[in-house]
């Protein structure tokens, strides 16, 4: 079975795009602590994607590395874009692939700020609504990996904590700092506005001290048969 990058789609050797799913990653440019690189939700989309194509049959495009990032916007190194910009962006880049004959869409965000997950259906839901024939399911993959709060990590673990600094540590070691922080984050849920520094001092959610890349491999592994259950119950035999 052939699971291409799309750089390696031509009119030959694949089946036709009409019964391919496009699988396009989206991160962000967003401080995660002094231990994992800014780029850190496109590379753990882009992993999990290509990964996604040697279980079943998708093409993965190249993917977006900038996103919605209000929580995180203080902190050196975030580039946070709008929410029009994101749907707009997502929009356009869908209608392409829709024109090049693809009919079905995963947008697979390795972000999942709210605004972030907003502009994403947004946009794709303008293409959808243009075009009825199109199938497309949009969803980050921390959804997956948040299922292991209180079970491989505690239950406040949250943005570049245990789970994330040991699925970075596994899926790309090299780019992980020796830097282990421990953040109580204490900003309420209700509360508007970005945090304050007293209340969230470092972007960093919960203690990475415990964090390793066998426990990061456990986590991927479930992300992994969680997302090819769901990639089977939306859209059958993609």
């Amino acid at each position: 079975m052939s699971n291409p990058l799309l750089s390696e789609v031509s009119s030959s050797g694949v089946p036709p795009l009409t019964d391919q799913l496009l699988v396009l990653p989206v991160g962000a440019m967003e401080a995660h602590g002094p231990h994992l690189p800014l780029g850190s939700d496109l590379l753990q989309a882009e992993a999990t994607a290509k990964d996604l194509a040697r279980r079943v049959r998708c093409v993965v495009a190249p993917g977006i590395p900038y996103g919605v990032c209000p929580g995180t916007r203080g902190f050196p190194g975030t580039i946070s874009i709008s929410p029009g910009t994101l749907a707009r962006l997502t929009e356009d880049l869908t209608e392409g692939f829709y024109r090049t004959g693809f009919r079905k869409f995963l947008i697979l965000s390795g972000h999942g700020a709210a605004a972030h997950m907003a502009a994403l259906r947004e946009g794709v839901g303008t293409v959808v609504s243009r075009h009825p024939e199109v199938r497309a399911a949009v969803l980050c993959d921390y959804e997956f990996v948040y299922e292991l709060r209180g079970k491989d990590a505690p239950a406040t673990d949250g943005h570049a904590g245990l789970l994330e600094t040991s699925r970075v540590m596994a899926l790309a070691p090299e780019q992980v700092g020796t830097a282990r922080p421990s953040v109580e984050y204490r900003v309420h849920r209700s509360v508007v506005g970005d945090p304050s520094r007293e209340d969230w001092p470092d972007s960093v959610m919960g203690d990475t001290r415990g964090a390793s890349a066998e426990t990061g491999r456990r986590i991927h592994a479930h992300v992994m048969d969680r997302l090819v259950e769901t990639v089977a119950t939306i859209f059958g035999g993609a």
